[in-house]
């Protein structure tokens, strides 16, 4: 399944420039925060295909006037074909206002989204506007990443996190791509077209299997 990611800067490419073509093959896109209103719900409109968001800290405007078309996942889990995609947006505290977080807070968050992810069967992709700490953040605590997101990457290992936040135009050192035990990190800013993960195959029937045998 193949999908559209973007966050953080408008894509000419997608926007000024648009044309239906260039969503040829997309069957999901995805939102990993820090995007206009207007952008949003013009690919929503555009596409044929859902769009999913989480916010980011600059998103307050999105609880009074939310991207029409467009489904919020922040802590939620969303399956789309099978796919099984949890969402946790916001940055790391720094200022106040809406979608900031300390660390105690995201924790908090995350114990909330494991019982949907234990509902779900577990969890393929992980969606967040922050990166995890020590994988494509930066030291200053506006960019800085949550450590806490580890926890559900140790505990249920998707092969998927995609996030935005820290901007590839802040240094030419900022990776595109990271890798943290079997999960791929992927920093979304901008877009890129990826193929997600394959869906878990449907479990068996465990009686239907012993009386199979019998």
């Amino acid at each position: 399944m193949r999908a559209l990611v973007i966050a953080d800067e408008e894509d000419k490419y997608l926007w000024d420039y648009f044309s239906p073509e260039k969503l040829d093959g997309i069957d999901l896109i995805i939102g990993c925060g820090d995007m206009h209103v207007q952008y949003l719900t013009f690919l929503a409109t555009m596409a044929h295909v859902p769009l999913i968001y989480v916010h980011g800290n600059h998103d307050e405007s999105y609880d009074q006037n939310p991207p029409g078309g467009a489904l919020c996942i922040d802590d939620e889990v969303y399956i789309h074909k099978g796919v099984r995609i949890a969402g946790l947006g916001g940055s790391v505290r720094y200022r106040n206002g809406a979608w900031q977080f300390t660390e105690a807070e995201m924790r908090k968050r995350i114990r909330r989204l494991r019982g949907k992810i234990e509902r779900a069967g577990g969890l393929d992709v992980l969606v967040t506007h922050a990166p995890l700490h020590g994988y494509g953040d930066l030291s200053d605590l506006p960019h800085r990443g949550f450590t806490v997101f580890h926890e559900l990457l140790d505990q249920y290992h998707p092969p998927l996190m995609l996030h935005g936040h820290v901007h590839l135009s802040y240094g030419s050192a900022i990776p595109r791509e990271q890798q943290y035990g079997s999960t791929r990190i992927l920093n979304a800013c901008g877009r890129i077209v990826l193929e997600l993960p394959d869906p878990p195959p449907p479990k068996q029937h465990r009686g239907l299997l012993r009386r199979f045998w019998r």
